[in-house]
């Protein structure tokens, strides 16, 4: 399947078809978790309202590793199959991925000040999301500060790659050391902790924001193609007026 669609005009078409599904899933979904979860859901027994700051905060934080380990995947496909999609792909989810995690930064100092009574602390899970928030911008500097393409897409790919090794790190840092930051309570063996009527808005904000990172993606991808097409219009333009002054030149001589 991933070969069928490398071809850009195939890709497009798939890109411009998913696109305003994917927007909106993302709008209908954030929609009803936000409602749900701000003015519905119950406050929290220790926390009380300030609890509410997670439906916003928790999805940021899954995608923030959800979108790097998109990344590294893309960048592993690119490696293999040397498909310029998935490096396309890659870049355009850079984007997205970071601002994510600067959100699941920002909202967690937002929830921490009254929790912790501080808006950071060197916990292993804060300054683990802090490395990865490092790692998506050096991934992003990288493709604008290699001029040449085939260079920065695989400096990018080995960056990607290499970076993935904090993604586990972020996600396990509550089980390997002893943080203030709370441990899992969904995607758990014994099942979730969180009660139904906090859970369910918070699943609605999930898929909105994983609907959203699509959209934002295919969109970025989208017009990453144009760019390119234009940018090669432009070198073959000054070809073809040199061909065509030779040509008349020729011309006038005979």
């Amino acid at each position: 399947m991933f070969s069928r669609f490398s071809n850009p005009a195939k890709f497009e078409a798939l890109a411009r078809a998913i696109g305003p599904y994917a927007f909106g899933v993302f709008a209908v979904f954030a929609l009803v978790g936000l409602i749900n979860g701000l003015f519905f859901a119950p406050e929290d027994y220790q926390q009380g309202d300030s609890v509410r700051i997670m439906y916003v905060h928790v999805p940021a934080a899954w995608m923030a590793t959800g979108s790097y380990s998109f990344i590294a995947a893309m960048s592993l496909v690119a490696f293999i199959w040397r498909h310029s999609l998935a490096d396309l792909l890659a870049r355009a989810a850079a984007g997205p991925g970071a601002i994510f995690t600067a959100l699941a930064l920002f909202t967690g100092a937002v929830w921490g000040k009254p929790t912790w009574g501080a808006y950071w602390v060197w916990d292993a899970r804060l300054t683990s999301v802090l490395v990865l928030l490092f790692i998506f911008l050096g991934y992003i500097a990288i493709w604008r500060s290699v001029p040449e393409p085939a260079r920065a897409a695989r400096f990018a790919r080995i960056f990607a790659l290499l970076g993935f090794i904090n993604v586990p790190i972020v996600k396990f840092s509550v089980d390997w050391w002893n943080t203030l930051h709370q441990p899992a309570s969904i995607l758990r063996a014994d099942g979730p902790t969180i009660h139904e009527s906090m859970l369910w808005p918070l699943i609605a904000m999930i898929i909105a924001y994983t609907a959203l990172f699509v959209w934002l993606t295919l969109a970025g991808a989208r017009a990453d193609l144009i760019e390119q097409r234009l940018e090669a219009r432009r070198r073959r333009a000054p070809s073809r007026v040199r061909e065509e002054t030779e040509t008349q030149g020729g011309a006038g001589d005979e």
